[in-house]
């Protein structure tokens, strides 16, 4: 073997080692389905979106657990020309403050409160079945009265949503499902598994705008202030 042929050859090792670390570092360690039901006058209307959860694998342990998903977004249909939704954050409201964490664990802690006992990280993929998400783990939830002005959102209360979107529409239940992670970084649909659901800067055009449009949409609806960065990830994370 030559010197050229044996350094391509550990320069070739050495690549797939990397590669192969990069992908069990950044793999989802799990993914489910968030959905959201509506009753409206109308009849039932149901938006969800698939959300993966990175736990933190670096070797400077120095990281956290994040998320890779966006906000899902209910289109109520259309009431005198208007057409009204909801759209579920990703984000909870602790304490006067905006918790961008908890989103997280909500399928974690949905599966555990269901089966009466504590599931685990290396657990939830073993779980099968849709479960209930109920009380504090309920994200965040804002209303569009124009969804292309951030200036229209408005905080919905999950027992009373008629208040800000009329007579005959509440929520009827959010739920949670642990999807299969599928074949990351590949997981294109399909065989390969379900992807990561991506698309809600069409209903909410502003999100693409550059700046601070995030924080405005949220001060419109009364929430705490945040960052620039943090307002955004409330409706998208990469």
């Amino acid at each position: 073997m030559s010197f050229i042929s044996k350094w391509a050859g550990l320069l070739g090792l050495l690549a797939v080692i990397v590669i192969g670390d990069q992908i069990r570092i950044n793999r989802p360690g799990h993914k489910y389905r968030l959905t959201v039901e509506m009753t409206t006058p109308d009849g039932i209307k149901t938006g969800s979106g698939v959300l993966a959860v990175v736990p933190d694998r670096n070797y400077n342990r120095g990281g956290r657990t994040t998320m890779r998903g966006e906000a899902v977004f209910v289109d109520l249909g259309q009431d005198g020309g208007k057409g009204k939704n909801l759209v579920a954050l990703l984000a909870h409201q602790q304490g006067g403050k905006l918790d961008l964490d908890d989103i997280n664990y909500v399928a974690l802690r949905a599966y555990g409160a269901a089966r009466g006992n504590r599931v685990s990280f290396n657990d939830i993929n073993r779980q099968a079945g849709i479960v209930p998400v109920q009380g504090e783990l309920i994200p965040v939830l804002v209303s569009f009265g124009d969804p292309k002005d951030p200036k229209t959102a408005r905080l919905v209360a999950g027992d009373h949503a008629d208040t800000v979107l009329g007579d005959g529409y509440a929520i009827r239940a959010l739920t949670a499902e642990v999807v299969p992670n599928g074949v990351w970084p590949i997981d294109f649909g399909g065989v390969l598994g379900e992807p990561v659901t991506r698309g809600i800067e069409a209903k909410l055009p502003w999100l693409a705008t550059p700046g601070d449009v995030a924080t405005t949409a949220l001060k419109a609806a009364g929430l705490p202030v945040v960052g620039t960065t943090e307002a955004q990830e409330a409706f998208a994370r990469k």
